[in-house]
């Protein structure tokens, strides 16, 4: 609709008030799908700090709620939304989830399956990145292996970190089955740079 216009004419803090207004925090999911596809056809594109305001509006509730696997409305709305716009996504939503207390099981689902399917390249060394800034548990670690999975090539200055946070972290860890998963994944995918 033209009306979308709007979005990118406003301040993030008129943002935040449109969208308190319109409580597209508590919309219905069908609608929710349909408001993203509209934001993938707006142009210009959304600004990065516009495109923030909305992840957080739009999906920061709902993913921090979550105690069973999204639905498909909402799955389809986020895989959207991330095709775009992941690198916000990623600042505003995964910096959240990871700072949350908890097991966060579904949440942690959540992460994995959106870095193996939906994230670009540069926005799965975010995801990296914001998980080695935290202390790591055992919670975080299928997001790792997540990461690996994806085989991206990585920074030096990152891969070290990952190596140097995996080595300090080995004796916390001696009887982690997903640890071990982990460094081996590690091993085979950066065997290489790994010495």
């Amino acid at each position: 609709p033209p009306e979308l216009s709007i979005l990118n004419n406003c301040s993030p803090s008129q943002l935040e008030g449109l969208c308190s207004f319109l409580q597209l925090s508590t919309c219905p999911e069908p609608f929710l799908v349909r408001f993203c596809s509209w934001l993938l056809a707006l142009t210009p594109d959304l600004s990065y700090s516009s495109a923030a305001v909305l992840a957080e509006q739009l999906f920061l509730r709902r993913v921090l709620s979550l105690t069973q696997p999204p639905s498909r409305h909402l799955m389809a709305a986020l895989t959207s939304f991330c095709s775009k716009y992941s690198h916000p996504f990623c600042r505003v939503l995964v910096a959240a989830v990871l700072q949350e207390p908890g097991e966060g099981a579904e949440q942690t689902k959540l992460m994995c399956e959106l870095v193996e399917e939906c994230l670009e390249p540069h926005s799965v060394q975010l995801v990296l990145s914001q998980v080695l800034e935290v202390p790591l548990s055992e919670k975080l670690l299928p997001v790792l292996q997540a990461v690996l999975g994806r085989q991206e090539v990585l920074p030096p200055e990152l891969l070290d970190l990952l190596v140097l946070t995996l080595c300090q972290q080995a004796p916390a860890f001696a009887t982690s089955l997903s640890y071990a998963k982990l460094v081996t994944a590690m091993l085979t995918a950066y065997q290489g740079q790994v010495s």
